[in-house]
């Protein structure tokens, strides 16, 4: 589990008996969490190509915490060339509420994060898929899998959020979600 240093010993304490309390909440979209006492967000993830994980509280009591977004963005670097960027905070919301409506333990798997100019331009040349003005050169998209989902059910957890974009790549097993304008494709 990371810890971030910001947090006290009381406060993690806190946090922790506050998720037991709080069963798993519904979202009318990823910025209506529930907010007050004991209101806390959490986003876990694996990312295979370097073999790094993430567990990683980033949101307490309507704040988020700063040295957990630093954790986020670093874990989501764009991995070929180590550049980092600030990953959109709404991106990391749909990511964690579509994790909840999911009632999963298991964290994605982070296929793509950050992704710098010259790598999407090198993603693209090789795919017809990648957009020339990808989100995810801006930090606002990410493409994850879960072994104990489908594709369609992350999907539609994400599109659950109405609030940004969700993609289905069923043949190459990930579904893309952004922060972007609301819309869907994919099957």
């Amino acid at each position: 589990m990371t810890t971030n240093e910001g947090l006290s010993r009381r406060k993690l304490l806190s946090i922790f008996a506050a998720t037991a309390v709080v069963a798993a909440p519904t979202y009318s979209n990823a910025f209506g969490i529930l907010r007050g006492a004991g209101d806390i967000r959490r986003v876990k993830m694996y990312n295979g190509r370097t073999g790094e994980s993430l567990n990683s509280i980033y949101w307490v009591d309507g704040k988020y915490v700063k040295e957990a977004l630093r954790e986020i963005n670093f874990f989501m670097r764009d991995w070929r060339t180590n550049d980092i960027r600030n990953i959109d905070t709404r991106s990391i919301d749909i990511m964690s509420a579509s994790h909840r409506l999911l009632r999963v333990r298991e964290p994605y798997l982070l296929l793509s994060g950050y992704r710098s100019p010259k790598t999407n331009a090198m993603l693209r040349s090789r795919s017809r898929n990648v957009a020339k003005n990808s989100l995810h050169m801006k930090g606002q998209a990410a493409d994850l899998r879960l072994k104990s989902r489908s594709v369609s059910q992350v999907a539609r957890a994400a599109a659950a959020c109405n609030s940004g974009g969700v993609g289905r790549y069923s043949g190459s097993n990930f579904t893309h979600v952004d922060c972007g304008v609301v819309r869907t494709w994919g099957r």
